[in-house]
């Protein structure tokens, strides 16, 4: 049986940040639940940067189903943890279930991707203090505050923690963590 890898997100989740580490996951052989704060087809968005903005632009992105609820989530049967971008992480940090079951995660040192404004849910769970990150580079000053040393790179490897600043570094971002999974969680 593939060890069971699970994603969380929700609504203005980055459609990019979301899929290409669902796909790829699944092309490694693991079992990929994405979880939201309830079962419905969530409405993702694309992200990207446009000459003469000064910051990104929002378009609607995919949709995609919820294979389960926060509340449904019993973490322990799962071998990693993916967090990734958009909107979502705005919202999704103040959920009860999203900070117990990442909690879980740092507690048992199990792997755990974030990319882009995904750290704003390790960083209220309080699971980002005395770590090295990367994350969106406006949000450099959040992950400081929180205690964590900002770093400005497409793959930051902290223990089981892999960090990435968004979609134009998932190549390194997932080189990494699938390192980390071979060696922790590997599949048979």
């Amino acid at each position: 049986m593939a060890p069971k890898i699970l994603i969380i997100t929700g609504d203005a989740a980055e459609s990019l940040e979301v899929l290409y580490p669902y796909q790829r996951l699944l092309e490694e052989g693991y079992e990929v639940h994405i979880a939201a704060p309830a079962r419905k087809k969530l409405q993702f968005v694309v992200h990207d940067f446009v000459e003469g903005f000064d910051t990104y632009t929002e378009k609607p992105g995919y949709t995609w189903d919820a294979d389960t609820a926060f509340a449904e989530v019993d973490p322990a049967q799962y071998a990693a943890l993916v967090l990734p971008g958009g909107r979502a992480p705005e919202y999704l940090r103040n959920d009860a279930e999203v900070k117990r079951i990442v909690a879980h995660f740092f507690e048992a040192d199990k792997p755990v991707a974030q990319i882009c404004h995904g750290p704003l849910i390790t960083l209220a769970a309080g699971s980002l203090a005395g770590r090295r990150s990367a994350a969106y580079p406006a949000l450099e000053p959040d992950v400081k505050a929180g205690g964590a040393d900002y770093r400005d790179g497409d793959a930051v490897v902290d223990g089981v923690l892999v960090s990435a600043r968004a979609w134009p570094d998932h190549p390194g971002w997932m080189r990494a963590f699938v390192e980390v999974l071979r060696e922790k969680a590997p599949v048979d």
